[in-house]
């Protein structure tokens, strides 16, 4: 039994080791244990370990037990009895120890794998949105500067406007004006050929009288 618990001890110190350093037979045992908290298998180990801690309470026992007699009593026996049991509780109870910190090392372990997926999920988020940020700001920007453009044509094109406007006003006017001006030599022309039928008029009545 003492042979067996050694051995268990040396499995579970070189195992805590393992999950204690980086190295690459550690996801391998990573892997192994949480394919053996699957299923039935943690209610065996617990009814292992609840054995092995009845076991270690009988040597406790037992130890108290030897101890409690007189010492004119207690014979070489008892001594060796004694011995035994001390060192069968306590590579149990050690045992046990080891177990317990293998677990909560695996458990802590696999706790701070979720919490770097969370965080890496977190920091993928974050960066997509500073850069749908960073494209929306880039997006305004360009919207700000077409609107300027547009803003610019607008205000060229309004000034085209007026000044195509004062070309057609002057053009009208000076229309007009020349529109005045042949009605004016129609009129003085009108006058000038009546002038002239009435003076030819009075010549040619003379001539016939």
């Amino acid at each position: 039994m003492i042979y067996l618990f050694f051995g268990v001890l040396f499995i579970e110190m070189v195992t805590i080791l393992l999950l204690l350093f980086k190295t690459p037979l550690r996801k391998l045992l990573i892997i192994g244990l949480d394919r053996a908290k699957r299923g039935r298998a943690p209610l065996v180990v617990k009814s292992v370990g609840a054995t092995v801690f009845v076991i270690m309470m009988y040597n406790v026992y037992s130890v108290t037990e030897i101890q409690s007699r007189p010492a004119d009593v207690i014979n070489p026996t008892d001594q060796i009895l004694l011995a035994y049991h001390m060192l069968e509780a306590s590579l149990m109870g050690f045992s046990l120890f080891l177990s317990l910190m293998i677990d909560r090392l695996h458990h802590y372990i696999r706790e701070l794998r979720i919490l770097r997926k969370t965080m890496e999920a977190a920091k993928k988020q974050n960066r997509a949105a500073e850069e749908t940020k960073n494209k929306g700001a880039d997006d305004v920007k360009v919207l700000n500067d077409e609107l300027f453009k547009l803003k610019t044509q607008i205000k060229k094109l309004e000034s085209e406007h007026e000044l195509k406007e004062k070309d057609i006003k002057s053009a009208e006017a000076n229309s007009l004006a020349e529109y005045d001006r042949l009605l004016a030599e129609n009129q003085n022309l009108r006058d000038q050929l009546r002038a002239i039928d009435e003076s030819a008029s009075y010549s040619s009545g003379k001539k016939n009288m």
